[in-house]
């Protein structure tokens, strides 16, 4: 592969003001045969600030937080999506994911990384984890715009995953490139030395496009991950029901790999409205913010697997594997806030705050949900899917365990997507958490 940034998703930019500044930054791409993050290689944004001081002041810093009747805050903090999704009662008896350890995989990575994180956390009040960066193929720093693509994708990743267990350990292993080759080999370094507990992967294109070999060779590598009692996450996409093509030329219908992988938990999008100060739980929507951001939540069916057993009854719409199996809060209005060190040519030097979106957003957070789950269990989780289904043909499913999606499609024009429903769908899977009985219930499965 070149390197070069591929298919555009977006290309815009939304300045929003804030306090200390806020950037919107709104990023996605493919490569043909590679890799490339739901969150992209190619962003687009406006800054319209620095990071506040590194000094707690409070849960609402920013004017995106703030509400502006009737409408919902436009960005979110650690404490109001921790409180949308149920995960702060979990903290307050101590399910902070201590001793777990969280895998995060990405391309090209971030230098300034940790610097970033100490800085999130100093202004969220969050203590600092244990982060090893680990670059099995050492990393590459000639290609400036995919760089700074993955290092807002990597801040997002480690920052989430970090909010949702704050003392679970983060071992970020970073790829040579997005090319699919180097991926793979950064995700078998992290499976075959057996580095954490779960493994986050916010990345993805469509099934067709991945080398067969390469296909064949990450679906063992899955195997062998949760033969090792591994779980595993992938952001479904931010195209809605469509992939770019192979020649990146166009889009077609298509289901995005890994998150296609019966072995993985493929994480969709919703569009979450909730409080801004308090984040109490208003609604949520399929995310499809086709008409104002070019971006939706992935979703379909598998040209490769076939319904797993699990999945049955609950996708009675396919006789192939389908994604999201799960979904959160990816929605661009209505992000959440990401930390990042910028310098010339672009910027002045500073750490700039930016509001992301997207379904990449999803996959850290849930493997930090599995991460608490390991720490009430003791051990590890292994596979979370039969037991998600399991749950969700219980009575109470969508009052006690989910948030049931019932509005909103992932329709992709021209590509017609999918429509919410009762249940399992194409477009949300089956919904969104209420962490508060969700992970308990996965830890005792």
């Amino acid at each position: 592969m070149d390197g070069r940034p591929g298919w555009p998703l977006v290309r815009l930019g939304l300045a929003l003001s804030a306090a200390a500044g806020v950037a919107l930054a709104i990023v996605a791409g493919a490569g043909a045969s590679r890799m490339t993050p739901a969150v992209g290689v190619s962003p687009h944004f406006v800054v319209a600030g620095r990071a506040p001081a590194a000094t707690r002041s409070g849960t609402v810093l920013f004017a995106c937080q703030r509400n502006v009747n009737p409408i919902p805050a436009k960005c979110y903090g650690p404490d109001q999506i921790r409180a949308a999704y149920g995960v702060q009662p979990l903290l307050n008896r101590g399910i902070n994911g201590s001793g777990r350890t969280i895998v995060i995989v990405d391309a090209f990575g971030s230098p300034t990384i940790a610097q970033d994180l100490h800085i999130f956390d100093q202004v969220w009040g969050l203590p600092d984890p244990t982060l090893n960066v680990i670059a099995p193929d050492g990393i590459v720093t000639s290609d400036p715009e995919s760089l700074l693509g993955w290092a807002v994708e990597t801040s997002l990743d480690v920052q989430w995953a970090h909010v949702i267990a704050p003392n679970a350990a983060i071992d970020l292993v970073i790829a040579r490139s997005d090319d699919d080759a180097d991926i793979l080999n950064a995700l078998t370094y992290a499976v075959s030395h057996n580095l954490g507990d779960t493994i986050s992967m916010s990345f993805g294109e469509a099934e067709q496009c991945m080398n067969s070999t390469l296909f064949g060779n990450q679906h063992a590598l899955f195997q062998q991950a949760l033969a090792q009692k591994i779980t595993l996450f992938a952001s479904s996409g931010d195209l809605g029901a469509a992939q770019p093509t192979c020649d990146m030329n166009d889009i077609f219908k298509a289901a995005s790999t890994p998150a296609s992988d019966p072995d993985v938990t493929g994480i969709g999008g919703t569009s979450l409205r909730a409080d801004a100060v308090t984040g109490y739980y208003f609604s949520e929507r399929v995310w499809n913010e086709f008409l104002t951001f070019g971006a939706a939540g992935g979703g379909g069916f598998s040209s490769f697997f076939t319904r797993p057993n699990f999945q049955t009854p609950a996708n009675i719409y396919s006789p192939q594997r389908g994604v999201p199996d799960v979904s959160y809060n990816g929605g661009i209005d209505g992000g959440v806030l990401v930390f990042i060190t910028l310098g010339p040519p672009d910027f002045d030097p500073g750490t700039y705050v930016f509001i992301v979106g997207g379904t990449s957003a999803g996959s850290p957070q849930w493997a930090g949900l599995a991460a608490l789950a390991d720490q009430i269990k003791g051990a590890r989780l292994g596979t979370i899917n039969p037991t998600l289904y399991d749950l969700a043909k219980r009575p109470s499913y969508s009052t006690t365990y989910f948030h049931d999606i019932l509005l909103g499609n992932n329709s992709f024009p021209p590509v017609s997507g999918f429509t919410a429903l009762g249940g399992w769908d194409a477009a949300s899977g089956l919904g969104t958490p209420r962490a508060n009985n969700l992970v308990p219930a996965l830890a005792s499965q």
